[in-house]
């Protein structure tokens, strides 16, 4: 089949799913404390998603990167995590991976590496206990430590995704460098970013990462390289730790003109850009009958008007969110 290319001639090889948009943390940034879920009976079936991911694959897509919401606290998320698997050990996958908030991880780490997944993202942003129970809400960090420790010892490679937040984690950052280097973690800093009504007002902890980038060189050695995973963030290696570092700038500096991903939601719903509301409807197609005909072609017409890029601005006048939904119904 035709591989996927949008109007800018960028080819679409990435699919984000998000599996759920239920998480067991409450981050500041991220969710209201007092979410209101969507009804189960929207959500797509793992089955659904799993015909939705094969329709993606014969379109050319060869990553599939599983997202919440907290993809490990679906019931039975295993089942589809196995079945995209198979896709890797034939080939037609180059690479299945997943971005968790961790909690869960020492009960699925093994299993996640049996499936053919070799390398996770989990969101950290603080290594100080209470500061990690203060921004998850509901978090515990030893859960997240120990999922950690399991992670590392199935052989799985671990990406720390932390978001820069003014006065909260950037007395942190030396720190997170350092213990990322002693454990062998990658490291990517990420704005936050403008997604759904939450408690606060985001420009109060808004931190653009030249700031973050400065700090570090005070402290750090950056050396280039070209080293890039399909995701947004620009990465420079650690030279006293040998570990590399991200950024990922959706505000600052965006990164739409390497764009080559879309996300799907857990009930269906392709957005062609992170940070704009347009979306394609794929359950309709997908239970209209049992044949891909009419999913594919809504596919297809998706990609056909994938936008140039996204407008994320914080600011003072216009604290508002640039999109309604929140990033647990869209994933990361």
């Amino acid at each position: 089949m035709s591989g996927l290319v949008d109007p800018f001639g960028r080819e679409v090889t990435y699919l984000r799913v998000s599996v759920t948009d239920r998480c067991n943390f409450r981050c500041h940034y991220c969710m209201a404390e007092d979410m209101n879920f969507l009804p189960k009976p929207d959500l797509l079936s793992l089955e659904e998603l799993d015909r939705i991911c094969r329709a993606f694959i014969r379109r050319g897509v060869d990553k599939i990167r599983l997202t919440g919401g907290e993809p490990l606290v679906r019931r039975n998320i295993m089942s589809l995590i196995r079945s995209l698997g198979n896709h890797i050990a034939s080939g037609k996958l180059k690479e299945l991976t997943l971005t968790t908030n961790g909690s869960q991880l020492a009960k699925y780490a093994e299993e996640l590496y049996e499936c053919g997944i070799r390398r996770i993202n989990v969101s950290l942003d603080s290594l100080d206990e209470k500061k990690f129970s203060s921004i998850t809400r509901w978090g515990k960090l030893a859960d997240v430590l120990k999922g950690l420790d399991e992670a590392k010892k199935v052989g799985l490679k671990v990406k720390i995704n932390a978001v820069a937040l003014k006065e909260f984690n950037d007395d942190e950052v030396d720190s997170l460098i350092e213990w990322c280097g002693q454990e062998s973690f990658d490291l990517t800093f990420i704005e936050t970013m403008p997604m759904g009504e939450v408690d606060e007002d985001r420009t109060d902890h808004y931190l653009p990462l030249s700031i973050v980038r400065e700090k570090i060189e005070n402290s750090w050695t950056l050396e280039s390289t070209f080293y890039q995973t399909g995701g947004p963030a620009d990465y420079l290696t650690v030279k006293e730790t040998g570990k590399r570092i991200g950024f990922i700038t959706p505000l600052s500096h965006n990164f739409c003109e390497s764009c080559n991903r879309v996300r799907l939601t857990c009930t269906g719903q392709l957005f062609m850009c992170l940070g704009q509301d347009d979306w394609k409807d794929l359950r309709t197609p997908l239970r209209l009958s049992e044949g891909d005909d009419k999913l594919l072609e809504a596919i297809d017409e998706a990609i056909s008007r994938k936008p140039k890029g996204h407008d994320f601005v914080i600011d003072r006048s216009n604290s508002k969110p640039i999109v309604s939904r929140h990033m647990s119904v869209t994933g990361g």
